[in-house]
């Protein structure tokens, strides 16, 4: 159990449905939140940044990739903090094995993943958090086009401009998660020693979240 992942109570299967039981999130979706606000001051971004960041550690190290991480799959509680939602798209990863599915939404799809190549799947997840701290800081996607082929080569080029209002550390952390070679992209142990991302890192997330695969083996 992770606090910024929402929690599943009870999956009921009947002969015709099957109803997922879920924890109740009353705020909405961080997309809306943006769409109100337009972009949030940097230490309201960094925290749900933080948050985000440490829900996707989490699943990594419990082999399991998000695959559609998005700002309408992150949901806000009551106190305002994310919790990310909407596995449909998720897979579990396999050591020496590859994913290769197309899915996820255009904006913020890697583009390994919009290409068809194979991806492990960590950096897919890297570059769509990549997308969505531009979201929060900008208001505005950095991948954006009506027509799909001219978005597609937007992403694949990774092509996007970066606002002067950014501030140095954002400046540095946006590019290194959205390079188009995923060998070369940052890895999510390294965004979370990113001097940006450390600046006021509540004490509970300071730490990296358990591997809960590794402990029930042990148990």
């Amino acid at each position: 159990m992770h606090p910024h992942i929402i929690r599943l109570y009870e999956v009921i299967e009947t002969t015709s449905d099957i109803y997922v039981v879920m924890e109740y999130v009353k705020s909405g979706e961080l997309f809306d939140y943006i769409v109100e606000k337009g972009r949030l001051q940097e230490d309201e971004a960094r925290k749900f940044f933080q948050q985000i960041i440490s829900g996707v550690e989490y699943c990594h190290r419990n082999m399991v990739v998000h695959r559609d991480l998005k700002p309408e799959n992150l949901l806000l509680d009551s106190k305002c903090n994310v919790k990310i939602a909407d596995f449909g798209l998720s897979n579990v990863m396999r050591d020496g094995h590859f994913l290769k599915t197309s899915c996820g939404s255009p904006n913020y799809a890697a583009p390994e993943v919009i290409s068809g190549k194979l991806y492990a799947g960590p950096e897919v997840d890297v570059w769509s958090c990549g997308v969505i701290l531009y979201a929060l800081l900008c208001g505005t996607l950095p991948f954006d086009d009506e027509n799909i082929p001219n978005l597609f080569k937007k992403i694949k080029g990774g092509i996007y401009t970066l606002p002067s209002h950014l501030s140095p550390g954002a400046r540095d952390l946006i590019p290194r998660m959205l390079i188009v070679d995923p060998m070369k992209r940052v890895t999510i142990p390294e965004i979370r020693t990113h001097s940006w991302f450390q600046a006021h890192l509540p004490r509970y997330l300071a730490v990296p979240p358990p591997d809960t695969m590794q402990q029930a083996k042990k148990d």
